[in-house]
């Protein structure tokens, strides 16, 4: 029994060992550069399924193999780790930074649930609005850090206003022992919130560890659970690293759930609002090109693969997927509602002043009040907010399509891209200074708030950026770019390609729906960047073969891998919401499973219709036929 725990605890060690002495015989036995490639490509896939060592140490495994194999060259496979959809992240995650720091995600979320209410029907459409728009530009796994902790101070509220009166006259201990069970607060204050320092872009394992431990780090506070801190004593903004927001552990799991909530209906809330933002988030992420890094995979892959293709950019990704989102989230809300709060959508819509109960009112007024601890808006998030929105002009006005864009007034075609935009303005924050300049004005009030913020401090530093850049997601993007060039050069592409030709007899929308469908049930057990990764380049081949256009297969296929939502395991937002304690697996899987279908279903109409006309869906390219050819050189 020692034997084999000890055989267990060392699996990982075992697996990354193995696998590849195991299948050593196929480049040995078959010594051509496509059976080396596939060599590599089984081993670094192995890694990422298995998570046995981490996603961006996995993805350096073809810088080493490929030289040693022959299969392409050290200088070649270095040239494919930094591309430009990695200075286009690096811009935007400027941005990012600026606006986590100054904490205008907190001022948007408040008030958006201001103008919202506290009926639960109206609160969960708010949140999910809110939710959806920060992942936009946001990473879905920092978004949901940030909108959680706002959702659970507001269901205290809902949960404990109501009965507050009750217990404040009971004087019996029993009652007191089943409110401290619940693991929201009895107070009236903040949530009492146990704060895990991590890295945002951790893998679906380093989350479920995190789950089991308390002692990440060593650090454990309670504190402000939003990643900037404002100072009570000279208001001004402390920056803190990336945190994960978890609520304490109750103390005893055992207790039946009818002395967690004072109802079920109470208890549905907390599910309904809970797995909602985890499902946003997701939503959000598809709207825009860099919404998420499966998204930004595809973009670059797509770009190397065929180079002729000018048809996708941030523009006409926009104009396809903002319908899709649009739809996605209004069906999502539903399904939602009728799931876990019935079909009695007037009582919990209802907007009326009349009708709104105590703890309804207690929400309300909890909510004011944080908006209040914001103040009156900062000049750094006045200028933020601008740059936030200007970035988002430049990048649809460059290459509009249906009108000459700014990139036209430019002699040298190409040269410009979205990254160019992000990076100009993302590197103008390190130079603005976060205090507005006075130009020799004395500001009235007196001296004191000069001294908040240092005159020659700008918006953000580099530490602010280091904080929120994921590194590993970009090593992760680079091994991917990596394999998918060695396919190409190998031939191995190719190879996968003609395998595919008993394919043929059906419908191209049949071969999508069998593609998305596919991906759909890998991506809730492997990470998303990690299924991507793996599938483009047989899906390319896949088209090619087929003489279908490949934006028919590779855009929902992309759209689908995100659709990882029926397991806390899935992505990191499941796992952050699954941590509250509101929901349990069967519920993650039931809601999920709906949601799952409606984003297939919307998908897959998408793309049959307006995607057809958007990006001309309806005959191979001239662009593909190109590299087809290239490729079989």
């Amino acid at each position: 029994m020692a034997v084999m725990k000890e055989i267990l605890r060392s699996r990982n060690l075992l697996l990354v060992v193995l696998i590849p002495l195991l299948l050593l015989p196929l480049p040995l036995v078959y010594p051509s550069s496509e059976a080396s490639c596939a060599y590599v490509l089984i081993v670094t896939a192995v890694y990422w399924v298995s998570e046995a060592v981490p996603l961006g140490a996995a993805a350096l495994v073809p810088a080493f193999l490929y030289p040693l194999f022959g299969v392409m060259k050290s200088s070649e496979v270095a040239a494919e780790y930094f591309k430009n959809t990695t200075l286009l992240l690096m811009g935007v995650i400027c941005v990012a930074a600026s606006v986590e720091k100054w904490n205008l995600h907190k001022r948007i979320a408040l008030r958006m649930v201001m103008m919202a209410g506290a009926k639960p029907g109206m609160l969960l459409l708010c949140f999910m609005c809110c939710t959806t728009v920060l992942s936009m530009w946001l990473s879905n796994t920092s978004t949901t850090a940030m909108v959680m902790p706002i959702v659970e101070a507001v269901l205290q509220e809902l949960v404990n206003a109501e009965e507050e009166c009750e217990v404040i006259s009971t004087a019996g201990s029993t009652i007191t022992e089943e409110k401290k069970a619940i693991g929201l607060s009895e107070n009236r204050g903040q949530p009492s919130l146990e704060l895990i320092f991590i890295n945002e872009d951790a893998t679906t394992t380093d989350f479920s560890s995190l789950m089991h431990s308390k002692s990440m780090n060593g650090v454990h506070m309670i504190a402000n659970p939003i990643g900037t801190m404002n100072s009570q004593s000279n208001g001004q903004h402390l920056p803190q690293a990336q945190i994960l927001v978890l609520p304490p552990e109750p103390s005893d799991l055992g207790l039946a759930t009818k002395y967690r909530y004072q109802t079920r209906h109470d208890h549905m809330v907390c599910k309904c609002l809970s797995l909602s933002i985890s499902y946003a988030a997701t939503i959000g992420g598809l709207t825009t090109i860099i919404g998420t890094s499966t998204s930004l995979i595809f973009l670059e892959h797509f770009n190397n693969q065929y180079p002729n293709a000018e048809v996708v950019n941030f523009g006409t990704w926009f104009l396809f997927s903002f319908p899709i989102s649009l739809i996605m989230l209004v069906l999502t809300w539903f399904w939602m509602h009728w799931l876990f709060l019935g079909c009695n959508f007037k009582e919990t819509c209802s907007v009326s002043k009349k009708k709104k109960t105590k703890r309804e009112e207690m929400s309300e007024r909890r909510i004011q009040e944080e908006y209040k601890k914001l103040g009156n808006v900062s000049y750094p998030e006045m200028v933020t907010g601008f740059f936030f929105i200007l970035m988002t002009l430049l990048w649809f006005t460059r290459e509009p399509g249906f009108v000459p864009g700014w990139s036209s007034f430019f002699e040298k075609k190409g040269y410009r891209t979205d990254a160019t935009v992000s990076l100009f303005l993302g590197f103008l924050l390190f130079l603005i200074p976060a205090k507005k300049p006075c130009f020799g004005k004395r500001e009235k009030g007196g001296g004191e708030k000069s001294t908040d913020i240092n005159t020659m401090d700008p918006i953000i530093t580099w530490k602010d950026f280091q904080k929120t850049m994921p590194w590993e997601i970009v090593v992760l993007v680079g091994g991917g770019y990596a394999l998918a060039a060695g396919c190409k050069t190998s031939g191995l592409s190719t190879w996968i390609g003609r395998q595919m030709l008993s394919l043929s007899s059906l419908p191209y929308w049949a071969v999508t729906l069998l593609a998305c469908i596919l991906v759909s049930l890998v991506t809730e057990f492997v990470s998303n960047p990690a299924t991507i990764t793996i599938f483009l380049p047989i899906l390319c081949s896949m088209s090619e073969t087929l003489l279908i256009n490949p934006l028919y297969t590779l855009i929902p296929v992309t759209m689908c891998i995100s659709f990882a939502v029926m397991l806390p395991v899935g992505n990191p937002p499941n796992a952050i919401v699954f941590s509250y304690g509101h929901c349990q697996i069967k519920d993650m899987v039931k809601a999920g499973l709906g949601v799952n279908l409606i984003g297939l279903a919307v998908v897959m109409v998408a793309i049959n219709t307006w995607g057809i006309r958007l990006f001309q869906l309806n005959s191979f390219p001239e662009w593909a036929a190109v590299s087809n050819i290239t490729s079989q050189i």
